[in-house]
């Protein structure tokens, strides 16, 4: 099997010309002063600085924390000396759609406080010395009836327990413990009219139920953070929440620590009555989504006209830092640093315009890809960073993270062989104390950098870039796990500057390397043999093991035509250059049997072919909006049961994503299952096109004959 795999892979670095020598260590890609300038230069404390200033900002979509952090970045980048600094804005009122996104209203607070209201009854304090009182009364027989509020979330002391999207309210009522308060049965029994419930969902998992069904005028959640091997260990964190931004059942909703639902809890079970004031001022409005932007101008004619773009996502509660102040300053860093080092001559201007976008997540880019179909023009690769800085005390793995399997490309190879170049010396560093590059910063961590090399996960922009409707390739830097990950102890005292630094050079080297590219001027290697590795162990990560017969020929095809189309997609880098430069791939691919196919028989359903509809534009699974749901709503469309599917490495949001992204028109149904299949695990071909008939009802796809 690794000769088999070998022998395509190869490819992959002959066409990067002249290989390192075995066990050397030498950075890869980039000539060594290159690498030397942007090691030297790049700053985790610059990075940290910045990060701190982002995170004193409550950032959530379309609001005024949101804009004081985009004018914090654009002011950065103009003191940095960056080209064509701007905040675009674009829209958002809740009715105007950018491809598949629904745009959201802007959301702003004024005041979030809960109270508890309860009585004291003490015995009186002792009187003044003048105090006459009657006959046969002792002092301490008068008793003193007070009322108190015991102050329970402040949205002014700490923003995250207000959750998004709340509405103005000023409610005084009796809580009442719904358990997790997602089904009917959790209110069986239970009278929440007119009260305040208790529930351990996030509040848009329930508002439906509780307030428009059952009547509850507010909520309280104490809904726990996302799984990892941490979860509910720390029962003082206070999770983010969020309401579902266009429910017909406005309400409002506060969050509060396990620590704290649990004592809740306790007294109501002792039949305790606990009575809470809220007082909301916020709501939705129309406003805009902003995204800033800057570029480091090309140097060459023709191609200063094509990108490479750095991205992250700005938004996010406060204070939000390994998510993700972390991805925004490294690109900031990576911005200062290649700015001024093409500044000093210390670098060459690269042939393309490099481009920094700071937008809100998900929402934004896609709101900005539609927008400005210019952008999807020139950019040709994306640098995505989404937490990057998360130190010892998150638990946080680094990884780098490859596209899909419907977007082949060798841009994310390039990721990975300087994040490898750094693990090695990092490591080395770490181990010995000495390295040529060990890339610590002065105030940060000494430990090695870890970085691993993963299968395509999905979760942040880069679903955007790399969607069918845009085919960006982008290189996904991320942290996972994240112990505090959308809680309030994201803070920046648990993100790392050498972390940071390390994040910054990776990305920085990708990217401008990518910028620089020209294959009559830039002869390196990628080690053949570590690729080799590369797609056994990540690639495949031991699949073949789990399937057999048909299922395993077609694991096998597919990951053989993934690693040739990714060697193909090396040309539309090579401006100028001729075919011919890059050899004869399809000498090392001549074994692979085009199509791939299962040999399952005249299957009609596997004949029909689907293409994507060019007016629809994103992935249907957005942020704060279900296109898909929606529209299958409207046209009485059951949902889809691929959508539900559990495969042996991804489930149903993946699936269809894929699905979606290989219904190109070419592929018939057959073979759009084989390949989700190769990539996630089998799938029954009846599914998939219960799910692309679906997609075809809304819109979404149209029948190709």
């Amino acid at each position: 099997m690794r000769a088999f795999v070998r022998i395509g892979l190869a490819w992959i670095g002959a066409a990067l010309a002249l290989a390192v020598p075995a066990g050397a260590q030498k950075p890869p890609l980039l000539p060594e002063k290159d690498v030397a300038a942007l090691a030297n230069e790049l700053s985790g404390e610059t990075a940290k600085r910045n990060l701190e200033g982002i995170a004193r900002f409550h950032r959530q979509r379309g609001s005024r924390g949101f804009h004081e952090a985009a004018e914090l970045v654009a002011e950065r980048l103009r003191a940095y000396g960056l080209s064509d600094v701007a905040i675009l804005q674009f829209p958002a009122d809740g009715k105007i759609f950018y491809g598949t996104q629904r745009s959201r209203p802007a959301w702003d607070v004024e005041v979030g406080e809960l109270t508890e209201e309860g009585i004291d009854i003490d015995p009186c304090p002792p009187p003044r010395p003048d105090y006459k009182r009657a006959p046969g009364v002792g002092i301490g027989s008068i008793t003193c009836i007070a009322l108190t509020a015991k102050l329970i979330g402040s949205y002014e002391a700490e923003p995250i327990v207000l959750a998004e999207d709340s509405e103005s309210a000023d409610v005084t009522a009796e809580l009442v413990d719904v358990g997790e308060g997602r089904t009917e049965s959790d209110y069986a029994g239970k009278d929440v009219k007119g009260k305040i419930v208790l529930v351990s969902a996030q509040p848009g998992a329930v508002q439906d139920l509780a307030v428009g069904k059952f009547g509850a005028v507010g909520i309280v959640s104490y809904a726990q953070n996302q799984k990892t091997a941490w979860w509910g260990e720390d029962e003082n964190l206070i999770r983010w929440g969020h309401l579902e931004t266009f429910s017909a059942n406005k309400t409002f909703a506060f969050m509060v620590s396990l620590k704290a639902a649990r004592r809740m809890r306790e007294r109501l079970a002792k039949g305790q009555k606990i009575m809470l004031h809220a007082v909301v001022k916020a709501g939705q409005h129309a406003g805009n989504y902003e995204v800033v932007t800057a570029t480091i101008p090309g140097a060459d004619a023709k191609l200063k006209e094509e990108e490479i773009a750095f991205s992250c996502h700005l938004d996010h509660q406060r204070p939000g830092a390994n998510d993700n102040a972390s991805g925004c300053v490294t690109i900031l860093e990576v911005a200062r640093t290649l700015q001024k080092l093409i500044s000093e001559g210390k670098l060459a201007r690269p042939a393309r315009t490099i481009r920094f976008i700071w937008p809100p997540e998900i929402e934004g880019t896609v709101t900005l890809l539609n927008a400005k179909p210019e952008f999807v023009k020139r950019i040709k690769a994306a640098v995505h960073m989404d937490m990057v800085g998360g130190g010892p005390e998150t638990k946080a793995v680094f990884h780098m993270t490859r596209g899909p399997m419907s977007l082949p490309s060798f841009v994310h190879d390039v990721a990975w062989a300087f994040a490898e170049w750094v693990n090695e010396e990092s490591y080395k560093f770490a181990a010995t104390g000495k390295a040529d590059y060990p890339m610590v910063a002065p105030e940060g961590g000494k430990e090695p950098l870890r970085a691993e090399y993963s299968a395509f996960t999905m979760g942040s922009d880069h679903d955007v870039y790399q969607d069918s409707s845009f085919g960006i390739p982008a290189i996904y830097l991320n942290d996972w796990p994240d112990r505090y990950i959308h809680t309030n102890f994201d803070t920046a005292a648990n993100i790392d500057p050498t972390k940071l630094k390390r994040a910054a050079f990776i990305g920085a080297a990708s990217g401008y390397f990518l910028a620089s590219f020209d294959l009559a001027k830039i002869r390196v290697a990628l080690d053949n043999e570590y690729q080799a590795d590369l797609a056994i162990d990540t690639l495949r990560g031991g699949r073949g093991k789990e399937v057999e017969g048909d299922e395993y020929s077609n694991l096998l095809c597919h990951f053989e035509e993934y690693t040739h189309s990714a060697y193909l997609s090396m040309q539309d880098f090579f401006q100028g250059d001729s075919p011919g430069a890059l050899g004869d791939p399809d000498a090392a691919f001549h074994h692979i049997v085009a199509p791939c196919r299962i040999k399952y028989g005249k299957n009609p359903y596997g004949q029909l072919r689907f293409g994507r509809k060019r007016e629809h534009k994103g992935p249907l699974a957005v942020f704060g909006y279900d296109y898909f749901a929606e529209h299958a709503k409207a046209e009485g469309v059951a949902t889809p049961k691929l959508l539900g599917y559990e495969g042996l490495w991804g489930a149903g949001e993946e699936y269809a994503y894929e699905a979606l992204n290989f219904a190109d028109g070419k592929r018939n149904a057959q073979e759009i299952r084989d390949a989700v299949s190769a990539e996630y695990g089998p799938v029954p071909l009846e599914i998939v096109v219960e799910y692309l008939k679906a997609l075809e009802k809304i819109g979404v796809v149209e029948a190709v004959k």
